[in-house]
């Protein structure tokens, strides 16, 4: 997944952490079809191998025929045996450079640093395809705290590794973000909507 240098920033979707084997597949190929994606995260919230492993044989099929990587969260182990691109760390910081070590250089290793310049410089240093900051806005979840506009700006500025926004996305931060941002992770803003495919185009009109 490697940051092209683009005028607009990229897109990276994100699954439901729940979704069924029986309807996405088809939902994301439409997905692929309509719109310009750059690769896919598998972010599902079971933790049950065969679930999992089912799932991902499922998405390949569907990514793969598109020549769109296919990364899955945090299940390392699991990234060689299901023939998938690479691994989403949500502890990037920790795990980089022991993931780097287990998937070779070619492998797709992205971490998600939350709102923590030193954790993303950390991940960056240890062999990090690219640095995830979010959410980009106020919430409710968590300790409230977000990763500002000015973070964006900043590594856009000083740090070469390419970096994801992600996180409660909405038209009017994909339009402040879109100038300091190599990709805008995607994800629950487009599923939970009445028309994911139309939702996606809103926001990409949004960058421009």
């Amino acid at each position: 997944m490697a940051d092209t240098q683009t005028e607009q920033p990229q897109l990276y979707l994100i699954t439901p952490s729940e979704f069924e084997l029986s309807q996405f597949p088809d939902q994301l190929a439409a997905m692929l079809d309509t719109h310009p994606i750059a690769c896919v995260r598998m972010a599902m919230a079971s933790n049950d191998e065969t679930r999992i492993s089912k799932a991902a044989d499922a998405l390949r099929e569907v990514t793969h025929a598109r020549d769109v990587a296919l990364v899955v969260s945090d299940h390392l182990a699991m990234v060689d045996r299901l023939g998938l691109d690479g691994v989403h760390l949500s502890d990037g910081a920790h795990q980089m450079r022991y993931a780097r070590k287990e998937l070779g250089p070619d492998a797709i290793i992205g971490a998600h640093s939350g709102t923590s310049r030193h954790d993303g410089m950390a991940a960056g240093e240890a062999g990090a395809d690219y640095i995830c900051f979010g959410p980009v806005r106020e919430n409710t979840l968590g300790d409230g705290s977000f990763a500002e506009s000015d973070l964006f700006k900043w590594w856009s500025e000083v740090i070469e590794v390419p970096v994801v926004a992600e996180g409660l996305l909405d038209v009017d931060m994909i339009r402040a973000l879109a100038p300091y941002t190599d990709f805008f992770g995607i994800g629950d803003e487009v599923w939970n909507a009445e028309d994911p495919i139309a939702a996606m185009g809103e926001l990409i009109a949004a960058m421009d």
